[in-house]
């Protein structure tokens, strides 16, 4: 029986490797959670990737553990762009876009109009207009506003950000930086982004069976409301949170293969 299951693991593996080498070559950027970091719980799906011929930018994000929101949403946009940019001058004819936790909910904003073959959003969480985040942070957004008004809109101030489970904790940045990250009707508006997504570009929306409950009771109906895209496809990682990146491997290198050979001259 062993030796069966071994048999059939390896040839899962030459089928999937097989199934890569006919596939054009394959970008992908990734992008780390809120407080994250590349080296953190998305290293182990950048590493995979890696060791099976994808060209991989593990990049580090504005939401970052040491970054404090330092740059607004545009300019985070043209990191990612500059990610995928590299990636074609590397021969990258397939580029994605994955990105886990608040990484995802970011992912999910680029869907609004950027042009690549397919993103990937891995337990999204951190959607500023959800309600949770409005009793949370409601004040210091108000706070933003008011300093913006009173011209010190480019001044770091003392700010906080939230996280369910850690709570509320303190970030430095400007207002102005501020409010465009955690304006409720914002660009990280989760329902927004979801309504405004271009139904030109597929997605793969990872839900964890052990994620945290809230966010499975937002992101399920959330992924039913995107538009139609016969490649767009809804998945569930056999994990909590914090592990869906890894758990979701198998199923990203699946997608991602499929989606590259439908889009090939």
């Amino acid at each position: 029986m062993k030796i069966c299951i071994i048999a059939g693991l390896l040839l899962i593996g030459f089928i999937s490797l097989s199934a890569i080498a006919d596939t054009p070559a394959m970008g992908i950027v990734i992008m780390h959670g809120k407080g994250g970091a590349p080296t953190k719980h998305v290293v182990d799906l950048a590493n995979d990737l890696k060791g099976k011929g994808y060209l991989v930018a593990n990049i580090e994000m504005p939401w970052s553990g040491s970054r404090d929101y330092d740059v607004d949403v545009s300019h985070a946009e043209a990191e990612v762009e500059s990610a995928l940019t590299d990636l074609r001058s590397k021969g990258a004819k397939a580029v994605f876009v994955a990105g886990h936790s608040q990484g995802g909910v970011f992912t999910i904003y680029l869907a609004r109009q950027h042009i690549v073959d397919g993103l990937i959003a891995i337990a999204p969480g951190g959607d500023v207009g959800n309600n949770t985040f409005q009793e949370n942070l409601g004040e210091h957004v108000a706070q933003a506003r008011k300093l913006i008004a009173d011209g010190k809109g480019n001044e770091k101030t003392g700010f906080y950000d939230y996280e369910g489970k850690k709570g509320k904790y303190a970030i430095n940045t400007t207002p102005v930086n501020y409010l465009n990250w955690f304006d409720p009707e914002g660009p990280m508006s989760l329902k927004r982004s979801v309504k405004e997504a271009n139904s030109n570009i597929p997605i793969l929306w990872i839900v964890a069976k052990n994620d945290y409950p809230a966010l499975r009771r937002v992101n399920i109906p959330l992924f039913e409301k995107l538009p139609p895209n016969k490649l767009t496809k809804f998945y569930e990682a056999n994990s909590d949170h914090l592990g869906a990146p890894s758990a979701s491997l198998d199923e990203i290198v699946r997608w991602t293969v499929q989606v590259a050979n439908a889009v090939k001259p």
